[in-house]
């Protein structure tokens, strides 16, 4: 298109129809004011939650499940519950939401205190204090606290398989040292074996409490997006069968509802392009294919420099296998950390990465048994060649250039 008809397709753009009302209802940021298939976990979590209001400190609690099961929604609609209440009662509680993945905010244990402090109104320079004197910070910030302080820490697994779990430990002990304050962790975890490299003392700490989100099915998948849909399109927009495929294409991968949306608004913005009156099963396809290309290539670009070789190794290596053992992996990710010069992790933490690979669906890891030798992971890539050479080639660019 040339420059001079920019201004043409722009106006037209505006002029014309859209197959959409409401695109918002379709993204994970927006909260519906019924979370449906969910009434177990959320009565679960509110009574574990209800002891704040008579100034009792909660169970420390861990939420798990996939992603897309609806842990974060179900945490921030029983936390607003809740805060309004104690709000209207006059009761000290105070909610603190942190996202550790959240780059430049909790994606290491300086930051994340210096996070938590901030939120309890003390004043934290983003870098340069020593670790002892920003938990000093942030344990004076909790002292002039009154009443319960809930810490709800979001894909915790991620911080923790990155700096080790000791800072976890700190938290969970804190109420020992506080006076009239009263410390709760709640943790939200997408892995579910997530506690299996945990310390044993860490783990008798903070799971006091558990709550697991199963996947959905494709019928509550469907009803989640009819719901949504109602919503988000304008009428007759949808063909027939849409939200049905949407919905079974989303339950074979793990019921993740956010997929489930991620496709129907995806197919709705290719069906706008195209200048399609409706949306057809056939704007599905084409969006899961556009999806699942940008989602494995972002997903490793965000990733760890480790993990990014560990993944390199894994490719490399199933060129010409099907399958592969953990500990192979190892021996060669050790090998190509010696050629570029890079300080090595350990095995456990190698494999640790792996499980991550595994749970962010770039990578299979199935554990086998081989009998009185104990178990390994037999590890497979089910990757379009596009994405592998695309993966490769992102990290032969950050490390070989």
């Amino acid at each position: 298109m040339s420059q001079s008809n920019l201004k043409s397709m722009f106006s037209s753009y505006v002029d014309k129809d859209s197959v959409f009302k409401n695109k918002d209802t379709l993204t994970t940021n927006w909260k519906p004011e019924n979370i449906l298939h969910r009434d177990d976990q959320v009565d679960e979590l509110a009574s574990i939650l209800a002891p704040s209001l008579k100034g009792n400190d909660p169970s420390n609690v861990f939420l798990y499940g996939s992603v897309g099961t609806g842990k974060t929604l179900v945490v921030q609609h029983v936390a607003d519950e809740l805060k309004s209440v104690a709000d209207d009662k006059e009761i000290d509680v105070n909610i603190i939401y942190i996202n550790c993945k959240m780059k430049k905010v909790a994606d290491t244990e300086y930051r994340l205190l210096a996070k938590l402090a901030d939120e309890l109104g003390e004043d934290v320079p983003s870098t340069g204090l020593a670790t002892e004197e920003i938990y000093n910070r942030f344990f004076e910030g909790l002292q002039q606290q009154k009443g319960v302080v809930v810490i709800a820490l979001d894909e915790i697994d991620a911080l923790v398989k990155k700096v080790g779990d000791e800072f976890l430990y700190n938290l969970t002990r804190i109420n020992e040292d506080l006076d009239e304050t009263k410390v709760s962790i709640l943790g939200i975890s997408n892995d579910l074996n997530f506690t299996d490299y945990m310390d044993s003392r860490v783990k008798s700490s903070l799971s006091e409490e558990e709550i697991i989100f199963h996947p959905y099915n494709a019928i509550e998948l469907r009803e989640i997006l009819k719901e949504r849909t109602d919503k988000a399109f304008v009428e007759d927009a949808l063909a027939d069968g849409v939200i049905s495929k949407c919905s079974a294409l989303a339950a074979q991968e793990h019921g993740d509802a956010r997929r489930a949306l991620d496709l129907l608004r995806v197919a709705g913005e290719l069906a706008e392009r195209s200048e399609s009156e409706k949306i057809e099963k056939e704007h599905v396809d084409t969006a899961q294919s556009k999806i699942e290309r940008d989602r494995v290539v972002e997903t490793v670009r965000s990733q760890p420099k480790h993990s990014k070789l560990v993944l390199y190794t894994i490719l490399d290596m199933t060129t010409d296998e099907d399958e592969i053992a953990t500990g192979d992996v190892y021996s060669e990710y050790k090998e190509l950390c010696t050629e570029l010069e890079i300080s090595e992790l350990t095995q456990r933490r190698v494999s640790g990465l792996i499980s991550e690979l595994d749970m962010l669906g770039v990578v299979n890891a199935k554990v086998i048994s081989k009998g009185r030798y104990g178990r390994t992971r037999q590890i497979s890539v089910d990757l379009s060649e596009n994405i592998r050479e695309r993966l490769e080639k992102m990290v032969e660019e950050k490390f070989y250039m």
